[in-house]
């Protein structure tokens, strides 16, 4: 590939990153998150993948698609994903649909296989209980497992306008409790024992660069339709 090549496609994917986190933003503001979740998880998430070694573009995958994992529920844009009460039955089977939903959005603006996939099973269990496939142990990728980890530990410690943010020290205690049910064991003691784990705060300077760099992005609506 000649100097001119590299650099465009460098640009290329500058631009397509910049649209993600413009999406994620996006889909941080219509959950509910009153700091920049997406970012945060995709830090953490980053973080494991290097403690594992993961390859750097299975690396840059994971992150886009940790960035991207809740863009079905924005795209449904249900209601009922704001309350805070328990879903009625059908709200739960119709819920399940934003992991597909998710991965077909991601598809229509390029994403690579990989990031679909990935957007796709972030909500697999261990044990095999999760959705929407119901894979169980290592028929999860390696790197959809370390999403599901990251994302249930971040939500648990992110403030939402309807619930205070648990304590890491208590988020760490439930990832405990599920480790080798719903969570990978060896990926729960990798987070446990990670520094960059105890330092990340909720409001960490990445998550607040975030918001600051996106807050004139333009609404949930217009970019769901323009990225």
């Amino acid at each position: 590939m000649n100097l001119f090549m590299m650099e465009n496609f460098s640009a290329k994917e500058a631009e397509s990153d910049e649209r993600v986190l413009k999406i994620a933003a996006a889909t941080d503001e219509f959950e509910g998150y009153r700091t920049a979740h997406a970012s945060r998880l995709a830090a953490l998430a980053d973080r494991l993948a290097q403690t594992f070694n993961l390859a750097s573009h299975d690396r840059h995958s994971l992150r886009q698609a940790a960035l991207l994992h809740d863009v079905g529920e924005a795209v449904m844009n249900r209601e009922y994903i704001r309350n805070n009460r328990p879903l009625r039955e059908d709200e739960r089977v119709d819920m399940q649909r934003h992991t597909i939903i998710g991965e077909q959005e991601t598809a229509k603006r390029g994403l690579n296989r990989a990031v679909q996939l990935l957007v796709r099973w972030h909500h697999e269990w261990w044990n095999g209980a999760g959705y929407p496939d119901a894979l169980e142990g290592e028929q999860i990728p390696f790197a959809a497992r370390i999403l599901r980890v990251c994302d249930t530990f971040c939500a648990l410690t992110d403030a939402r306008p309807y619930r205070a943010a648990m304590s890491e020290a208590e988020a760490k205690r439930y990832l405990t409790e599920w480790a080798g049910i719903e969570f990978d064991p060896v990926i729960v003691k990798a987070l446990l024992a990670s520094e960059r784990a105890d330092k990340l705060e909720t409001n960490s300077e990445a998550s607040a660069g975030a918001i600051e760099k996106f807050a004139a992005a333009p609404s949930a609506s217009s970019i769901f339709t323009d990225f």
